[in-house]
């Protein structure tokens, strides 16, 4: 039993002396990037302590020293009571970080809901002090020496073997000190081939602007009942519906990065920064339903529905969406631009009256400018619009005098002079025309034509021709940088004409 715990505690303490030695020797370590995105209910408390650079210097200083000193205490044998005690605060303090629960389920590797391996670790430790674990090293070596200088009236068989029995203890156990060489050694070799070890969870650097760095809140607009922010979170990223020209990986790559708790951990991040709203697939309804359970999140959900052709109600997708509490329903674009292109515009009236008798806004969503047009002239008015709006001058975007209308989710062509998944707006021209004397909100997505055009140059072009609110796909890494552009772009517009209608 003794040379179990001994194993296992000189594991966790080889855990807490390498996370702390990598620190110790990175170029310029810090752990502002860590505590500067804490999601967890505590996060208040960690943004505070890196506010001040006198506060994050000595966070720095107690992270990297208080991880060393708890490792060598805990691997070698040494006051390991009070080592326990002090790994298993400094683990509370990573824990509620990025707590596995509430409203933040931010799990790593080998995480589960509550049960991490910092909870793990900690529990161990503190089993380790209710042992009064005296440690199996320099603990019984002290004891020893101790025992030496104390003279004995007495010497009976009993003692000595004591005696023999605490020597060879000590002598087995001070085997720790070549293990840690032998590890040191291995760690530093690796350290001179690899380079920092970037896979240690606490020295991992998120590439991205963090939540201090918002350059204000990002403001809102009117669309029925709900306020929403002007910058809506896009559904196509998450759900992995990918616009990537001839990048057939790219929507697979989409769903390996952005599993569920990938998702839920980029909505709380945008819910943070002041995205309030997000539009997605009807596909994506059940994992809505089950991040707004699971966080209590209050963030509003407009969902695209289509028509269930083989069904006998063909509408069905709409109750299926009021049965799950979705916000807001609007017709998608692919489902409105071949309902509009084969002459079918009773059915699209049917489908804002469902919505509506549910008192639920009611939106159509087009990537042809035509479907909105024809809509139009035959007194069908929705609540608001929803229209791909973004510019053509990028690269991919094939020649004007080769569009036509409807072609966007038509047949891809292998030659790049005809539609190739490559241009969403096919008439900008007439969009912005047909949005500045628009009466309703109007809803700009695919403002970044899939990637092909910066958000700065996106965003601007889409809100000055006339958008109320721009849906935008993004990473988590993203968010932040994207808030803080749209929140520039809307403070320094200078061209646009159209008055604000949400």
């Amino acid at each position: 039993m003794k040379t179990i715990i001994t194993i296992i505690r000189a594991a966790i303490g080889w855990h807490f002396l390498y996370e702390g030695l990598i620190k110790l020797f990175a170029d310029e370590w810090s752990a502002a990037s860590y505590l500067n995105n804490t999601h967890g209910f505590l996060s208040g408390f960690y943004h505070w302590l890196v506010a001040s650079p006198m506060r994050l210097e000595a966070v720095d200083f107690l992270n990297v020293w208080g991880l060393i000193l708890i490792g060598l205490a805990l691997f070698l044998g040494a006051c390991v009571r009070w080592a326990s005690i002090a790994g298993v605060l400094l683990l509370t303090l990573y824990y509620f970080a990025y707590p596995p629960f509430g409203i933040s389920l931010l799990g790593g590797d080998g995480t589960v809901y509550i049960i991490n391996q910092l909870f793990i670790e900690a529990a161990i430790l503190i089993f380790l002090f209710c042992y009064r674990e005296k440690g199996c090293g320099l603990d019984d070596l002290m004891q020893l020496l101790k025992r030496r200088k104390q003279k004995h009236t007495e010497s009976d068989t009993g003692d000595l073997k004591r005696r023999v029995s605490t020597r060879r203890e000590v002598l087995k156990d001070l085997a720790a000190f070549p293990v840690l060489g032998l590890f040191g050694w291995s760690a530093y070799q690796s350290g001179k081939i690899y380079g920092t070890d970037t896979l240690s969870g606490a020295t991992i650097q998120i590439n991205r602007v963090a939540l201090s760095e918002l350059k204000g809140e990002l403001p809102k607009g009117k669309l029925g009942s709900h306020e929403l922010s002007r910058l809506i979170m896009g559904g196509n990223l998450i759900g992995g519906w990918a616009h990537a020209r001839d990048l057939l990986y790219a929507g697979p790559l989409f769903k390996a990065y952005n599993t569920e708790k990938k998702i839920f951990e980029t909505l709380m991040l945008c819910e943070q920064a002041g995205i309030n709203c997000i539009n997605i697939g009807f596909p994506t309804i059940q994992t809505m339903v089950r991040y707004k359970k699971m966080t209590g999140s209050k963030i509003k959900v407009i969902v695209q529905v289509g028509i269930t052709e083989k069904s006998e109600d063909i509408y069905e997708n709409v109750t299926t969406a009021i049965d799950n509490g979705m916000d807001i329903i609007q017709l998608q674009g692919n489902w409105c631009d071949w309902l509009v292109r084969d002459n079918r515009l009773e059915v699209i009236d049917g489908l804002m009256n469902r919505i509506r008798s549910n008192d639920v806004a009611a939106g159509i969503g087009a990537h042809t400018i035509d479907s909105f047009i024809i809509c139009e002239e035959n007194g069908i008015i929705p609540d608001y619009y929803m229209k791909t709006m973004h510019h053509d001058n990028y690269w991919s975007a094939h020649p004007r005098e080769n569009r036509k209308p409807f072609e966007v989710d038509g047949a891809r062509s292998n030659d790049h002079n005809m539609f190739h998944d490559n241009c969403f707006c096919p008439f900008p021209d007439r969009t912005v025309e047909f949005v500045n004397r628009a009466k309703i909100p109007v809803m700009g997505f695919k403002v970044l034509a899939a990637g092909a055009i910066h958000p700065k140059d996106g965003f601007k072009w889409a809100f000055e021709n006339g958008a109320d609110f721009i849906c935008v796909g993004m990473f988590d890494f993203q968010v932040v940088d994207d808030v803080n552009i749209c929140i520039d772009t809307l403070q320094n517009l200078q061209n646009r004409k159209r008055e604000w209608y949400a």
